[in-house]
C-alpha cells in the first residue's frame, strides 16, 4: 500500500497512536522483505563530516525512534544515517497525553512529549540487537526531575553508556518540553556542560581506543548575539558538529489555526525559514571550524537544498515524513546527490 493511501487512515488516529502504528507497520513489512531496501547511493553522495563517512547526506532526526526499537526498519527507507533518542539516564513517561497535535493546513506538528523514553539501558540493549551497521547518532538528554545545576551528571551518565555503540552523540539542550533545559544554551551554562562532556569524551576515547564525535543541538528561537556566543563556545571546545535546529515555541506562522495555542515545540513547514536562517547565521559564526547539520521544515527537495545552501553539510528529516511519507527520503537524496550544491561555507 502506498503512503498516499495509508495517510488518511493514519490521520484518522490520534497523532501519537498513529506514530506508533506507523513504526509497527514498517517493522512488520521489514520482516517480510518490504519495502525493499533503498539502492546504494551513488558515489558522489558520500560526505565526510566529523571524520565519519556518510553514504548520503540525508538522515533521520532524533525523536522518531526514541528507544532505538526500529533502526533496521527505518534504515530500509534509504537514510544515510539515523539518529535515535532523546534518551535519559532513567526511564520517564514524559508529559501527560494528549501531547502531539497535527496541523495539516500548515503541514506542521506541535509536540510536548517531554523526553518520554525507556531509559538508556533499554536503548543500549535495543542497539546491540540491531543488524544495522551504518552511521548511528544517539541523542542524549537529562531527566525531568534532575536539577538543572546537575544536568551534566545526566549527560555524562548517558555518554558513558552509549559511547561504544554510537557513531556520534548529540547533546540535546534545546527541547522546549523539559523545564529549564534551554537555559543550558546560556554562555556560562553551555561552557560548563560542553567542557565537562569533552573531558569525559577524552577519557572514554582512551578507554575505548576510539574518539566518538559530539554534536550540540540548538533551538531556532535565538537572536544573533546568542548564536554568536554559542558558536564561540563550540569552537573553543572543538565540538565536532552543531545541529540546527530543534522545534520552535513561536506561533506567528500558524496564528488562528486549530491547536495553535497548544504548548510545545512546533515543527514542519512553518519552521523552515526560521531554521534555515539560524543555519546560515551559525555557519557564518562557526567560520568553517565546526560543521552544521540542518533540520527543520524539510518537506521537499527544495527545502533540503536551502539548508545546504545556507551552510549545512548534512540534513535530517522528521515531520516531513508524516506528511510526505518515505518518498521524501529518496527525493532529497536524489536532489542533493545529482546536483551538488556549493554551500555558504565553501563560498566564503
Amino acid at each position: 500500500m502506498s503512503y498516499a493511501l495509508l495517510r488518511p487512515l493514519l490521520f484518522a488516529l490520534e497523532a501519537e497512536t498513529a506514530h506508533r502504528v506507523t513504526l509497527r507497520i514498517l517493522e512488520v513489512l521489514g520482516r517480510t522483505g518490504l519495502p525493499r531496501p533503498a539502492p546504494p547511493a551513488p558515489a558522489n553522495c558520500a560526505r565526510q563530516v566529523m571524520g565519519i563517512s556518510f553514504p548520503n547526506p540525508v538522515g533521520l532526526a532524533a525523536g522518531l525512534d526514541k528507544n532505538g526499537e526500529f533502526i533496521d526498519a527505518l534504515f530500509r527507507l534509504g537514510f544515510g544515517f539515523i539518529e535515535i533518542g532523546t534518551v535519559t539516564p532513567r526511564p520517564q513517561p514524559g508529559n501527560p497525553r494528549p501531547r502531539v497535535f497535527r496541523l495539516p493546513q500548515a503541514r506542521a506538528v506541535i509536540n510536548r512529549l517531554g523526553f518520554n523514553n525507556d531509559g538508556v539501558d533499554r536503548l543500549v540493549n535495543n542497539v546491540r540487537r540491531t543488524r544495522y551497521r551504518g552511521v548511528l547518532g544517539i541523542n542524549i538528554g537529562k531527566n525531568a526531575d534532575t536539577p538543572i545545576e546537575r544536568a551534566a551528571d545526566d549527560y555524562i551518565a548517558c555518554l558513558r553508556k552509549v559511547y561504544s555503540l554510537a557513531s556520534y552523540v548529540t547533546i540535546n539542550i534545546s527541547s522546549p518540553n523539559t523545564k529549564d533545559l534551554r537555559a543550558l544554551q546560556g554562555t556560562g551554562e553551555l561552557d560548563q556542560l560542553v567542557g565537562a562532556l569533552k573531558s569525559e569524551q577524552r577519557r572514554l576515547a582512551d578507554a575505548h581506543g576510539k574518539k566518538v564525535p559530539l554534536a550540540v543541538k540548538i533551538a531556532p528561537d535565538l537572536d544573533a548575539a546568542q548564536i554568536q556566543a554559542i558558536a564561540d563556545t563550540l569552537r573553543r571546545h572543538a565540538i565536532e558538529a552543531a545541529i540546527a535546529t530543534n522545534t520552535t515555541t513561536a506561533r506567528d506562522e500558524i496564528a488562528g489555526q486549530r491547536y495553535a495555542d497548544e504548548t510545545g515545540g512546533l515543527s514542519g513547514a512553518p519552521l523552515a525559514a526560521r531554521a534555515t536562517a539560524v543555519i546560515e547565521q551559525l555557519s557564518r559564526a562557526l567560520a568553517g571550524e565546526v560543521p552544521v547539520i540542518g533540520v527543520g521544515g524539510i518537506l521537499g527537495a527544495d527545502d533540503a537544498r536551502r539548508k545546504i545552501e545556507a551552510g549545512a553539510q548534512l540534513v535530517q528529516l522528521y515531520t516531513g515524513l508524516i506528511y510526505r511519507g518515505p518518498a521524501l527520503v529518496a527525493e532529497c537524496v536524489n536532489a542533493l546527490c545529482e546536483n551538488p550544491i556549493e554551500t555558504a561555507d565553501k563560498r566564503r
